[in-house]
């Protein structure tokens, strides 16, 4: 079994040691006749995922800490879920996104709860946002003049689908979960929510997810709502998940970004737009003799407009501190500013009148708090930074360092805490994930994947490779490509490390081939993948969220091209406050940050590959970085151990083996 040892952290081979006279009682469940093997159909035991549940439960049993880097086809849920249920302790799972939640939650625990006759109550609890709110439906039915014929036509069939629905989780709606548009009249948040004061709050599908949520043995969250929790139960206004005894985070590589984004604060054009809404609802309904309330959300609504237009022209994200120099910005801080304190006074003449006005004037004196606390943009301590979408932008104030906030949340709650993910480890050490959280005596344990990959892949980064900053490079990179996806009879992932080269790509390739090229953007996610599938020989051309948590088994997937190394935009904010605080702790950016995300992120990239034993393919890294640049050794170090070659014609030997 493989075991990683790092400086700062416990050897397993110590702990493993320990306990070499049995084997524990819940990898026993994982053996050729054991409980599993017995009970669910096309079990096949692990070494790896024995391995992994040991170390679990012995993590349990301890209240200790454990970092497990389990390579693909491992059988980590498995391995975690078991020891956790058999455990009897109350238990919260984190887990990287809402689909893996759904998917966790679905399918996995109940195929393990019928495998040992676990009886307990379990729950799903997702955040608010994630729930059809009662009082704004019929809010929203009750004022839905000027709204187009097909938001009404969805209002009707929510109206109609929660009648019978328990859950009220609106992923359940299908395709019209999809629509960003109609998200906010059917959702609340935590600014306009009534709490106990609203009129439906007995009948709340989140306050009854919460109840379950509470009563619960174990309970399956996602990143977003643990971090969330942390920062209200920080502030002293109760929580939003149980406290547990146990606390297992999957796809743990994503939680030091997600932690920095709660540990900060930000105010986003949304919430302010939703006030001033309110308060024009509150104006028209109870406060009608004070016209002066609507002129003035009216003013403030303007204002954060006309601010949206000042970022046209400017990158998605970027550091806000250059950005307030400017004047067309510099300008318009204090008129918002000017606006919001008008609102407030107005606001003010009406407290104890109605409940939502109440409610607007309390959420406006934290906004305009928050406001002058982001505008201080030469504070110390803190990354100021921006981003927007299509209508709105939000400004975010991040602290530089998490670590020491998140090892006091492991001291203060006396559990067991496990980490686990695919892609943790960097050269075979998990340094890079224990500084960003502070976790350095935690024990960790590094399991190869059960795939033969040397036999199932090859892995190539050509030879003659455009310059990275070719103006032609993606007409280049079709040219050298074309005949290994041809021999590949399509089935390609094109992963891309930005969007602008996803759509050149995906130009050239349809003016190039003639296989059905499917691009990220042009379709839902989910759709995306379920044409790609049933194509057969598809190319698909995607970046960011194709990168990670796609599962796409057999033939259909062979091949994975990858256009350059992932490195983040230097001046991207996160690494930008990463960098800053590496930095005053006297060491290189570069090296212990920029390089370690990279390789995470090409591990995460090269995984779409193999997916189950029978899987073959090949991968080609288009960057002639990994092999000129001394860095380049980390990188190959931290994949799986694939065949290599830079002989493209090699690779296409290596495919027409596998037909």
């Amino acid at each position: 079994m493989p075991v990683s040892s790092t400086p700062n952290s416990t050897s397993f081979e110590s702990s493993q040691q320990e306990s070499q006279s049995s084997l524990k009682a819940s990898a026993a469940y994982f053996e050729s006749k054991g409980t599993l093997a017995q009970r669910i159909d096309g079990f096949a035991p692990r070494s790896q995922q024995q391995d992994m549940a040991s170390a679990v439960e012995q993590c349990i049993e301890s209240q200790a800490t454990l970092l497990v880097e389990a390579g693909t086809g491992t059988g980590k849920t498995f391995a975690y879920l078991l020891p956790a249920l058999l455990s009897g302790k109350k238990v919260v799972i984190s887990t990287g996104s809402k689909a893996l939640q759904d998917q966790l939650f679905q399918k996995d625990l109940p195929t393990v709860q019928a495998a040992i006759d676990y009886a307990m109550p379990v729950a799903l609890l997702k955040g608010r946002s994630n729930y059809l709110c009662i009082e704004r439906v019929n809010s929203f039915a009750h004022r839905s003049g000027g709204q187009s014929p097909q938001v009404l036509a969805e209002l009707v069939k929510i109206k109609a689908w929660s009648a019978g629905n328990r859950s009220g989780d609106i992923s359940e709606l299908g395709p019209i979960a999809e629509r960003a548009d109609i998200f906010p009249l059917i959702t609340s948040t935590n600014d306009n929510c009534l709490g106990r004061e609203c009129a439906n709050y007995d009948d709340c599908y989140l306050v009854k997810a919460r109840s379950r949520a509470m009563e619960a043995q174990l309970v399956v969250v996602n990143h977003h709502l643990f971090m969330a929790d942390m920062v209200v139960k920080e502030s002293g206004f109760g929580e939003l998940i149980p406290e547990a005894e146990v606390y297992l985070f999957d796809e743990a590589h994503q939680l030091p970004d997600i932690a920095i984004q709660y540990f900060g604060q930000s105010l986003s054009s949304r919430q302010i737009l939703d006030l001033c809404n309110d308060v024009e609802l509150a104006y028209r309904t109870e406060l009608y003799d004070m016209a002066q309330l609507a002129k003035a959300a009216k003013k403030l609504s303007l204002s954060v407009r006309d601010f949206r237009v000042a970022f046209e022209g400017e990158r998605d994200r970027g550091d806000l501190r250059p950005l307030f120099k400017r004047p067309k910005f510099a300008q318009q801080l204090p008129s918002i500013r000017e606006d919001m304190g008008f609102l407030q006074s107005v606001l003010k003449l009406a407290l104890s009148r109605c409940e939502l006005g109440d409610s607007c004037y309390e959420r406006l004196c934290k906004f305009i708090s928050l406001f002058d606390k982001i505008v201080q943009v030469n504070a110390s301590g803190n990354s100021y930074w921006y981003e927007t979408t299509r209508i709105h932008f939000t400004l975010h104030l991040t602290p530089l360092n998490v670590s020491e906030r998140f090892d006091q949340e492991l001291e203060q709650r006396k559990a067991a805490w496990i980490f686990t993910s695919a892609t943790l480890a960097v050269n075979g050490g998990f340094e890079h994930f224990q500084n960003q959280l502070g976790l350095a005596s935690a024990t960790t344990l590094l399991l190869d994947s059960p795939f033969d990959y040397a036999q199932q892949s090859m892995f190539c980064v050509p030879r003659y490779l455009p310059q990275l900053r070719d103006p032609k490079i993606d007409q280049k990179l079709a040219d050298m490509l074309l005949p290994v996806i041809e021999a590949n009879q399509g089935r390609c992932f094109f992963l891309c490390t930005s969007h602008s080269m996803t759509q050149k790509m995906a130009a050239v390739l349809r003016e190039k081939s003639n296989f059905t090229i499917l691009v990220q953007g042009e379709a839902a996610k989910g759709e995306l993948l379920e044409s790609f599938i049933e194509d057969g020989n598809a190319i698909l051309v995607a970046t960011s969220s194709f990168w990670e948590g796609v599962d796409v088994r057999g033939q259909a997937l062979s091949c994975v091209i990858i256009d350059k190394l992932p490195f983040s935009a230097p001046d991207d904010p996160m690494l930008v406050a990463k960098s800053e605080d590496c930095k005053m702790r006297g060491g290189d950016p570069f090296a212990q940050v920029y390089l370690p995300e990279a390789a995470i992120a090409l591990k995460q990239g090269v995984g779409r590959l193999i997916r189950d034993h029978t899987d073959r393919g090949v991968v080609i890294v288009c960057d002639p970085r990994m092999v000129h640049r001394d860095y380049g050794e980390l990188f190959v170090a931290s994949l799986p151990p694939m065949k290599r070659t830079r002989d493209l014609q090699q690779l296409i030997k290596f495919i027409h083996e596998s037909d």
